[in-house]
């Protein structure tokens, strides 16, 4: 049996990677960091399933302490500070966790069990202001925000730690992906969540940011195959995981309002841009100066035809299906809570 070790495992990513691994009958173990109340967040329904060891990223004893437990054969590593709006606010904090913390994890690896394989969450967000379109693995990075600036430096090291000590030590470029699970901190789940609310008369209008920013979105289930994929090759490589289609924010807007039989107007540009739900007879959509970034990455669009040759990868889950299934679990959701409240 083979033993694998998560950071990050109560997130979007770590849990359906944990799921995926349990189906490939691995021995999970997942990185928690210690807090008063203990939160499972996405993997509750596995916590019998898996074993959960107390670290921090920031703390390289307790990561070679849960080298030595879990006697790990495939590390996967996917803690992170990972809200971009949160990383102008805690700049210092990103960079220890998102930079500094895959140094730790590495060197953790190579102290206790070298020949043990490492996977890396590195991100689009590298590209930033992008350089060549679409995005591929020899695209020049171009980061703009901190969190993208403390990915790019956890993505190099991986990749010295690789050619340096002769890890099998992998990074995967992986590009917007979202699912049920995503935090409510995110657009995209802001947006299905919104929609749900507005749908069972719960709110009455949206407030977003930049419309026209252009994202390249997948589901979560589809991008840990990928990860999982990749630490089972003969040789470790770096391989970017996208769709090749890019949507911009308006689109995913107007895909989940028609989810639940919505219909928009949208009148004029920018910040006075309104969306009307004739039918409803109220604003729905309104755009504010508050949610734009300080430097904002208007278009992300890769190219995964490397990841699809040598790895065999695609994906099976489609835009459209990806919002409809954000939008029916946030009416659930939304739902239960006004049948309880």
């Amino acid at each position: 049996m083979k033993c694998a070790l998560i950071t990050g495992i109560t997130g979007q990513d770590g849990s359906y990677l944990a799921e995926l691994l349990l189906e490939k009958g691995y021995k999970v173990y997942g990185l928690m960091r210690r807090k008063s109340k203990v939160d499972y967040g996405n993997v509750r329904h596995l916590k019998d399933r898996i074993e959960l060891l107390y670290a921090d990223m920031t703390d390289i004893v307790s990561l070679i302490s849960a080298m030595r437990l879990s006697e790990a054969d495939e590390v996967y590593n996917l803690a992170a500070q990972s809200f971009v709006a949160t990383s102008w606010d805690t700049p210092v904090g990103t960079a220890e966790i998102d930079a500094i913390g895959v140094t730790n994890m590495l060197e953790a690896i190579r102290i206790v069990r070298p020949d043990c394989r490492f996977y890396q969450a590195s991100t689009s967000e590298m590209f930033g202001k992008v350089q060549t379109m679409p995005q591929n693995e020899q695209t020049p990075f171009y980061p703009r925000s901190p969190y993208g600036v403390a990915k790019l430096y956890g993505h190099w090291i991986t990749k010295n730690y690789r050619e340096s000590f002769g890890m099998f030590a992998c990074s995967g470029i992986l590009f917007n992906h979202e699912s049920e699970r995503r935090g409510m901190e995110f657009v995209t789940r802001k947006i299905t969540r919104s929609v749900a609310r507005i749908k069972l008369g719960l709110q009455d209008e949206l407030v977003l940011g930049n419309l026209d920013a252009k994202r390249d979105w997948g589901h979560a289930k589809d991008y840990v195959y990928a990860m999982w994929l990749m630490l089972q090759q003969e040789q470790p490589d770096d391989y970017v995981i996208s769709t090749g289609e890019t949507r911009s924010v308006r689109e995913f807007v107007q895909r989940a309002f028609e989810a639940v039989g919505i219909q928009i107007e949208w009148h004029g540009k920018g910040v006075d841009e309104v969306g009307v739900a004739p039918a409803l007879g109220r604003t729905v959509v309104r755009v504010s100066e508050e949610f734009f970034r300080p430097a904002e990455v208007e278009i992300l669009l890769g190219d995964s035809s490397k990841a699809r040759e040598k790895l065999g990868w695609q994906r099976q889950i489609s835009f459209e299906q990806l919002v409809n299934r954000m939008v029916d679990h946030d009416l659930v959701v939304e739902g239960r809570g006004l049948t309880t409240g």
